[in-house]
């Protein structure tokens, strides 16, 4: 705990592993207080290794929900079992537990509501292997949902997120996509309900058992991220309603 408040931190897995081990044992868990591990449907031994060693919220999907539908699982879960700051970490090791000290910090001392890990920050993208064509395309997006959603964020497109209760007890995440858009959905949602993120620089690592979608599903997903950004800027300006908008609250 920090001030108080009950850290979870997240593993929505596929196939991770070969990679989990290494990234719970860099959880500081001086600070964290639960880990959860959602297993969408993984053709791995996932499960068997998560429980192995010493994760106790272990949840199984019977079938594959999609890395949206995963997150919806684990965001539940951390609810459920009193999460105060819920940090969302890839179990394939590609960004590193180590920063969960500084993004709970910042939540906890009420600076931000939630904070991403940026790629963009420094050098750390190209630095860690990201393929050109992805940070060409990632640079591309980012601008365009800047000036859509008026927001000055370095990159909306990282995996590694922190949020306050507040947050996820507020925004309607269900109502968003399974797919990857889920995760630019849910920007759009925090800013559109008012909250501010905050964003501090992460070093990554990409390598064959770090998880990345082809070029096909990166197209989707950039055309996905387009829409998502189109919608929040009609709804702002009052052209369009919805629903992902409505708020729990």
């Amino acid at each position: 705990m920090i001030n108080g408040k009950k850290i979870v931190v997240v593993l929505p897995a596929y196939n991770a592993a070969l990679t989990l081990k290494r990234t719970y044992d860099e959880i500081p868990f001086d600070i964290v207080d639960e880990v959860v591990l959602v297993d969408d449907c993984s053709k791995d031994n996932t499960v068997e290794v998560a429980k192995s060693i010493g994760i106790h919220h272990v949840i199984s999907h019977e079938k594959n929900k999609g890395y949206g539908g995963n997150q919806k699982t684990c965001y539940d879960k951390a609810l459920s079992i009193g999460a105060d700051i819920v940090i969302m970490l890839h179990p394939d090791y590609q960004y590193t537990p180590k920063l969960i000290h500084s993004m709970s910090y910042a939540i906890a001392n009420e600076l931000y509501p939630a904070m991403f890990g940026s790629r963009i920050l420094g050098k750390g993208a190209l630095k860690g292997g990201m393929p050109m064509y992805k940070y060409i395309f990632n640079r591309f997006l980012t601008l365009s949902q800047n000036i859509l959603i008026n927001q000055k964020l370095s990159e909306y497109h990282t995996g590694y997120r922190a949020f306050s209760k507040d947050i996820l007890t507020t925004i309607n995440y269900h109502a968003n996509s399974d797919d990857f858009v889920f995760d630019n959905q849910m920007i759009s949602q925090i800013f559109y309900a008012g909250f501010e993120i905050g964003e501090i620089t992460c070093p990554t690592k990409y390598f064959p058992e770090a998880s990345s979608i082809n070029f096909r599903r990166s197209m989707k997903y950039g055309m996905g991220v387009l829409g998502t950004s189109f919608t929040h800027f009609f709804n702002k300006i009052g052209l369009a309603k919805s629903d992902i908008y409505k708020t729990k609250k």
